[in-house]
């Protein structure tokens, strides 16, 4: 099926790329001008330099000069001398602000004064942790300071070198939780010499990885405890909101806050691009012209980084992008993609070639928003809404690093939340980031994590208040449940086989899912993004080729693909069933409420479609059977009486349109990511055979996204009116109540009664 068009974008770079300039040429093309629904011009900042009141080493201070750094920026200053008085301490600035340096530069003097002292770099990502070994390789004085980076792609006969000789082990929580504190023995000389602890890029420990890794890190400084050892911690985040709250989650102790940033910064123009209409009422693609402005961009000669939400949209943008190149004689050679699931190898080869300036354009998944340096970019275009505040800002802050000035787009899609976004552009611009949602007390992580650490060393009713309140009495539930054993006044892990291995702390269900090309390996995915993108009769997107996935066998944890060319995407189609265990909070009368609940979310993979090119078109909708997904979480929950409305059609398209609506502009007020949420609704729920509707939080536990959701219950039903008034539609349409992920094909809805519904329920609450 031909994919819809529109007119190519234009734009030209002869004198060097000015946002401004082509952004004020670009709107005389009425086109353009009806798609530009919002523009913002952040202002230039200047630099603000401070001396340290501490000297740095004459070593230091050399390679320094040879970097070209002549001053500090104030945050750089402050950060070293508090790091160097022993504070543990978090860093909060923005993109390209320099926070490698709060951290290299204390961590190098430690070890230049003390030649015997270790630090330990934590990086959430491979990639990011070896852009920064490259960085500290040209800073550090050689060879005063030896540097390793210790991770799943290092060499085994490099590994002991390492452990024995590196001043600074460079790795990421994966291989601390798996490979460095289940084998603590072996890192006995490291542990008691271990001076300072990096924890970099924090705002990305969210969810239930950053549950996790607050388990992980508490299990790290219990071991040095106990070689008589106390490392300072020095934590790097992007801005967020509660720095203290999150370095004190993620770590037991409290910070010195620093989040005055020093850095200079270029003007930004800030797009919002609202793709324009179709003749069928939809818009058009949000990948196409995400991919059109990519490809106009690189063909002006313009560094451009394209961050989509999803792997197959990262795959579709650099497909659609090299078409357009191809047909226009561009360098369709200078576009690649980028994200989760290639081969390091692969990985690396595209960083450099970006970095070197032999690629132009490259369509990333959020895999490149965390800091790798692949040079300066002029310009960001987002495809779509990445999902939080600090991720818009994060992206964003890509485009005109340093001091020059920078583009940012970001481009709508036919999706409710993203146009209620363009219609409230504030929302996002005028918001502050949000906290970051994470909670190691979750009681299904923290028992994974007791276990782990009772492996290590046995766990003393003491050591087990170390990780929070409850800790000791989800120990004294593992003790009763056989899987520790208590004796002598400790818990023992009662198995010489260590349980780390089983644990995966990014939170994924069961082993890794290989991707078998004729018994080639081309990537890996978690099992159950692997039963959503990799079951059989999906198209597996990769590098700009597609393949058919002909198996899904989660026995052996494979999926076997092979190579076609397909005019279409798959998208799957998950039905969630919820039983409620446990009423935590209410409010509103006894038949019309909102309620904070325990649930048990069950998942189930029921099918998928079959999607044209143009993103919108439903070829085919074809059924699976996959076995269910169970686990407990917490919910928001609307119970309703009993409905005004006459017509039985009107009662069902109220309740079906409230949980569209509500889980639509949900994120903004949980402060997360759409894919960490899920809704359900019923017409009759069983326990009480009235109307209800939840929205839960996806990961097993919760990880706080629904209390953040009651507690704001009267601005977020307030957002669900205001998407559905401000839309001119009359029954609703993309852009308000119609979902691409509903189960049920987005029939049985009506806007009308969507309305006189949520109406009713805030008159109800105030």
């Amino acid at each position: 099926m031909p994919r819809a068009k529109q007119k190519p974008i234009s734009i030209k770079s002869e004198r060097g790329f000015d946002p401004a300039a082509w952004l004020q040429e670009a709107r005389h093309d009425p086109e353009v001008a009806k798609q530009v629904a919002y523009v913002r011009t952040v202002p230039a900042r200047s630099a603000q330099y401070h001396k340290t009141s501490r000297p740095l080493s004459p070593l230091l201070e050399e390679r320094l000069k040879a970097e070209d750094i002549e001053q500090l920026y104030s945050h750089q200053a402050f950060a070293y001398d508090a790091a160097m008085e022993g504070d543990d301490l978090m860093v909060v600035t923005g993109t390209n602000s320099g926070k490698s340096l709060c951290y290299h530069l204390p961590a190098l003097e430690r070890v230049l004064a003390e030649p015997a002292a270790r630090a330990l770099y934590l990086f959430p990502t491979k990639a990011l942790a070896q852009d920064q070994a490259s960085k500290l390789e040209a800073l550090a004085p050689s060879p005063h300071v030896r540097i390793g980076v210790y991770d799943g792609d290092t060499p085994v006969g490099q590994r002991s070198p390492i452990r024995r000789l590196a001043h600074v082990v460079i790795t990421n929580p994966d291989m601390l939780h798996v490979g460095i504190l289940p084998a603590h023995e072996k890192w006995s000389a490291f542990l008691k010499a271990l001076r300072v602890v990096v924890i970099d890029e924090m705002h990305a420990y969210r969810g239930v990885f950053g549950s996790h890794v607050g388990g992980v890190i508490r299990r790290l400084l219990r071991l040095c405890e106990w070689h008589h050892n106390r490392p300072a911690i020095i934590g790097c985040s992007a801005t967020v909101s509660n720095p203290e709250e999150l370095f004190l989650k993620l770590t037991g102790r409290k910070a010195v806050v620093i989040d005055r940033d020093g850095s200079p910064a270029g003007a930004k123009s800030i797009v919002f691009w609202n793709p324009p209409e179709l003749p069928s009422g939809d818009r058009l693609s949000g990948n196409l012209v995400t991919a059109e402005l990519l490809a106009a961009l690189v063909a002006g000669g313009i560094r451009t980084l394209a961050f989509n939400r999803a792997r197959v949209s990262a795959e579709l943008v650099l497909r659609y992008a090299r078409e357009t190149l191809g047909k226009s004689g561009g360098p369709v050679n200078a576009v690649e993609s980028y994200r989760a699931g290639y081969t390091p190898k692969e990985r690396r080869a595209i960083e450099r070639a970006i970095f070197k300036g032999d690629l132009l354009g490259l369509s990333a998944t959020n895999a490149m928003e965390l800091g790798v340096d692949i040079g300066g970019l002029d310009a960001v275009v987002l495809n779509g809404y990445p999902g939080t505040v600090s991720s818009f800002r994060q992206q964003l802050g890509r485009a005109g690093r340093g001091a020059r000035n920078g583009l940012g787009i970001m481009v709508a899609h036919p999706d409710p939340l993203e146009q209620y976004i363009v219609k409230h552009p504030g929302e996002i611009l005028d918001r502050e980031p949000e906290a970051v949602a994470l909670n190691p007390q979750n009681a299904q992580i923290l028992a994974k994590q007791l276990a782990c650490a009772a492996y290590e060393r046995p766990l003393s009713p003491t050591d087990a208040a170390a990780f929070g309140d409850g800790a000791l009495e989800v120990a004294e539930e593992l003790d009763r449940a056989g899987e520790l054993q208590f004796g002598a006044g400790r818990f023992l892990y009662p198995s010489h086989e260590a349980p780390a291995s089983s644990v995966n702390i990014r939170g994924g269900g069961g082993e890794a899912v290989r991707l078998l090309v004729n018994d080639l390996e081309l990537g890996t995915m978690e099992r159950w993004r692997a039963m959503t993108a990799a079951h059989a009769g999906a198209i597996y997107l990769h590098r700009g080729a597609s393949y058919l996935v002909e198996e899904l066998n989660l026995g052996e944890s494979t999926a076997f693909l092979r190579p076609q060319e397909a005019e279409y995407f798959t998208q799957s189609i998950v039905q969630s069933v919820l039983h409620q265990n446990i009423e935590l909070r209410s409010s509103g009368s006894g038949e019309e409420n909102v309620s904070l609940a325990g649930v048990t979310v069950t998942d189930v993979v029921s099918g998928f479609r079959r999607k044209a090119l143009d993103g919108e078109t439903v070829l085919s909708i074809e059924e699976l059977d996959l076995p269910p997904n169970s686990y407990d979480s917490l919910a928001a929950r609307f119970d309703f009486r009993e409905s005004e409305e006459r017509s039985p059609l009107a009662q069902i398209g109220a309740i079906h349109g409230a949980e569209h609506a509500l889980l639509a502009v949900a994120p903004l007020y949980a402060g997360c990511d759409r894919g960490d949420l899920g809704s359900a609704w019923y017409l009759a729920f069983p326990d009480t055979v009235r109307p209800a509707v939840f929205v839960f939080d996806r990961a097993p536990g919760g990880v706080g996204l629904c209390e953040a959701l009651y507690e704001r219950r009267q601005e977020w039903i307030q957002a669900a009116l205001d998407l559905l008034r401000d839309c001119e539609c009359g029954d609703g349409c993309p852009s308000c109540l119609l979902s691409s992920r509903c189960e049920a094909n987005n029939e049985n809805l009506d806007k009308a009664a969507t309305v006189r519904l949520l109406e009713r329920l805030k008159v109800m609450l105030q």
